[in-house]
């Protein structure tokens, strides 16, 4: 089997680990770590992630649900957190979402769940909603490696991440895993409240694949560096799919490994949003897959997941 070192793991012998989250907390005095840029002093008060200095974990554990690259034999080491920096009104996690669900955690305790993570065998350690954590990540990933954590990591989010953020994270994160969710503003804003999102985040695409590249997997078909993408799939193509796949074929790369997600439906506060009141149909799901193939690419995760109503 082909060894494996997880990138962070040259940072932390160089000592520049534990100065990347010294340099994250100092940003989170006026904070920039996501791209809402609020710029409180988060020990004084909350911003819109409506997260102060610790994070909260709504829970963990090994997740066999994800993409087979991630999940594997064993699961992917998931850790949920609590909050998010978007207000997707579809949104199928809300209760965690939109919710102070689970409880706040020191470095030590987050350290600790990554270690046990990796001690039950899980193939990766998968941060689901980071952008708004991103300090209080990296200053537990120092204790975590100080114990021996040297499986990948995986960032895990909706996609709406600043360039400070991820230039904190370069060398650090192995898989990149964000969301595109949107192409029009308009749209980004009535069912995300956040209007930029598809400036802010083709340019962190962009960005996370100059760190990482295309998904590289080992012999056991097993995710160990590279981006992965999600795009869900909306109802009357609210996401703008035709104008996403194009923008990853052409300006990221025809590899690009894309979930094409078709697993909507209705949740939180979609019924005020029609057409996003009804699931998405099979000649929807069907249109978007055709449309990404003839973008040209050609490693795409449509497996049907048999939830169409």
């Amino acid at each position: 089997m082909t060894s494996f070192e997880a990138a962070y793991r040259q940072l932390h012998r160089s000592g520049s680990l534990r100065e990347r989250a010294e340099q994250a907390r100092e940003h989170e005095r006026a904070c920039d770590l996501c791209a809402r840029y609020c710029r409180v002093d988060r020990s004084e008060r909350l911003g819109g992630c409506r997260t102060g200095l610790k994070a909260r974990v709504a829970s963990y554990g090994p997740h066999h649900g994800e993409e087979n690259p991630l999940r594997g034999q064993r699961g992917s080491g998931t850790i949920f957190f609590s909050w998010c920096n978007l207000r997707c009104q579809y949104c199928q996690n809300a209760d965690i979402s939109q919710s102070p669900a689970g409880r706040e955690v020191e470095s030590e305790e987050l350290a600790a769940i990554m270690l046990d993570l990796q001690r039950r065998g899980c193939h990766n350690i998968n941060f689901v909603s980071p952008s708004h954590v991103v300090a209080e990540i990296l200053e537990a990933l120092v204790i975590a490696a100080d114990s021996g954590l040297n499986i990948p990591l995986v960032y895990n989010t909706g996609g709406y991440d600043s360039p400070e953020a991820l230039s904190l994270l370069d060398g650090v994160i192995d898989i990149y895993m964000p969301d595109m969710k949107y192409v029009d503003r308009l749209i980004a804003r009535r069912l995300s409240k956040i209007g930029n999102y598809p400036m802010i985040n083709q340019s962190a695409v962009r960005e996370m694949h100059r760190q990482v590249g295309d998904l590289v997997l080992d012999e056991r078909e097993i995710a160990q560096r590279g981006l992965l993408v999600r795009h869900l799939i909306l109802p009357e193509d609210l996401a703008g799919t035709e104008e996403i796949v194009r923008f990853l074929a052409e300006e990221i790369s025809p590899n690009t490994y894309l979930n094409l997600m078709n697993q909507y439906r209705p949740a939180y506060r979609a019924a005020k949003y029609p057409p996003l009141d009804r699931p998405l149909t099979p000649k929807e799901y069907d249109d978007a897959v055709l449309l990404a193939k003839r973008a040209g690419l050609n490693r795409l995760d449509n497996r049907q997941r048999g939830i169409f109503l």
